[in-house]
């Protein structure tokens, strides 16, 4: 892609992460009910994918299999099949790679965000780690992988060229400023990536703090797609603290019109990615 595409792009809403409480912002959704009002509205703006994170009753980050079949059922109630509804296996300091493959093994979901370097460890050898790939093309569940850094997408890169994971219609999301000072995020941290990727997958970012705006435009500028929402980031492009997370999602569409990108639906994601 360059920034003469004009193909459809993918915008993602993050609306809560494994971090985010009532405490940083009121309208965090912590609950499925509240998943499903979030996701509405999100889809109202322009958003065509959930990124969902669930949580234990007490707020604490969660991989519970229940939890994301009641949440992803409590979506279905709201927005049919007009949303992509992608789940996560996000250790949070807290799970380790078996629990985090099971939790998609149990759930099956339609999508599912996994982090390459929580996944490449010592305990998980190439063999495991191969076989987990292949069974998500096999069971057909649209795969993002996480890559917070070049470093990440070299891995990734390795690991395909030598087998080691089999060709699919993978996703990647290039993670803009985790290990900055302050976690904060630049359009510019998005150089390094496109200078390193080969253009064998398409690509979203997502970033942290007050620029989250900004990255997603200029991804879009680029040929990229969009994630955005309170995960990482509660301020509007202005600075000022953004009302919910419709907010968010509603000016990257408008920035993504502005130079010509049409706004994907749900459906055209997943004819992208197999699940036609």
């Amino acid at each position: 892609m360059n920034m003469l595409d004009s193909s459809p792009i993918i915008i993602t809403a993050a609306p809560n992460g494994a971090y985010k409480t009532h405490a940083q912002h009121a309208t965090v959704p912590l609950t499925a009910p509240a998943l499903a009002a979030t996701a509405r509205a999100c889809l109202d703006a322009g958003a065509a994918m959930l990124h969902m994170h669930v949580r234990t009753p007490d707020g604490a980050h969660s991989l519970d299999a229940a939890a994301y079949l009641e949440a992803t059922a409590a979506v279905r109630r709201a927005v049919g099949q007009e949303l992509v509804i992608q789940i996560t296996t996000e250790a949070a300091g807290v799970y380790a790679p078996p629990a985090q493959m099971a939790v998609v093994r149990v759930v099956r979901p339609e999508a599912v965000s996994v982090a390459l370097r929580e996944l490449h460890t010592p305990e998980v050898d190439e063999r495991t780690l191969g076989g987990f790939f292949a069974w998500l093309l096999d069971a057909d569940i649209m795969t993002q992988v996480i890559l917070y850094d070049e470093a990440d997408l070299a891995l990734w890169q390795t690991l395909r060229a030598r087998d080691v994971i089999p060709d699919g219609p993978w996703f990647l999301l290039f993670v803009l400023g985790r290990y900055t000072a302050g976690q904060t995020s630049s359009p510019t941290d998005l150089l390094p990536f496109l200078q390193a990727h080969d253009n064998a997958y398409p690509w979203a970012m997502c970033a942290f703090g007050a620029q989250e705006h900004a990255c997603a435009a200029a991804a879009a500028a680029l040929g990229g797609h969009a994630r955005v929402g309170f995960e990482n980031n509660l301020l509007l492009k202005d600075g000022t603290l953004a009302p919910d997370n419709a907010a968010l999602v509603r000016q990257a569409a408008e920035a993504a019109r502005v130079i010509g990108r049409p706004l994907a639906t749900a459906d055209q994601i997943r004819a992208r990615f197999g699940r036609a």
